[in-house]
């Protein structure tokens, strides 16, 4: 590693070294559920959500045989609910059909269930079955693009691509906790706490606004 990822990485390791995935779920499917309702929303407001749900729809034989407006009614409090309780029912039905019931653990098989996108599918091999993956969420490319580790027009799987460039394989899957803790917690989307950052002499979000 050159100087600079290692600084990052050591500040990082500084302020979360103990950064872990804040979703809470017992099990890879309730892990699944959990990513596929994150969208544009948060976790504290997923949890709340699925700390009732899973009492209730526990496998996904349970999803496939609820009708979808108890689904929906379970989750309504969240961001396209609609959506997201078609998804997770067919997506559910899908695990049954060609996965007996299990998530599968690769890339190409996460990607082609409903509602699972390339950031899902690597939060999945990453957090449950500790495959090297760079999940990028909203945290992670704001912060990449601040260190500019990425730049500002860079697409989303070119953040990725990127990152894995940046970070060695055996750190990915801690960094991205790292950053997301960073990006949720210091390196926040208004009113950063640039002051007080380590990270100053790296960051181009700070170069750029230092004086203004």
């Amino acid at each position: 590693m050159d100087e600079i990822t290692k600084k990052i990485c050591e500040v990082f390791d500084h302020m979360f070294p103990n950064a872990y995935c804040e979703l809470k779920h017992h099990n890879h499917f309730e892990l699944l559920v959990a990513v596929i309702l994150s969208a544009q929303t948060t976790d504290k407001s997923v949890n709340q959500v699925t700390e009732i749900l899973f009492q209730r729809f526990k496998t996904p034989e349970d999803f496939v045989k609820a009708d979808i407006k108890e689904i929906e009614d379970g989750i309504r409090r969240l961001g396209l609910y609609k959506n997201k309780a078609k998804n997770i029912k067919k997506m559910s039905m899908m695990l049954i059909d060609k996965y007996d019931g299990k998530v599968p653990s690769t890339r190409d098989a996460l990607m082609k269930l409903p509602g699972v996108g390339r950031k899902t599918a690597n939060v999945i091999l990453s957090v449950a079955f500790n495959q090297s993956a760079f999940a990028v969420d909203t945290h992670v490319e704001r912060v990449s693009k601040r260190l500019a580790i990425a730049k500002n027009k860079d697409t989303v799987l070119t953040v990725e691509k990127k990152l894995n460039e940046f970070f060695p394989p055996s750190l990915w899957n801690k960094l991205h906790h790292q950053m997301i803790f960073f990006g949720r917690y210091h390196c926040l989307a208004r009113n950063p706490k640039c002051k007080n950052c380590q990270l100053q002499a790296i960051c181009q979000y700070y170069k750029d606004n230092k004086n203004k």
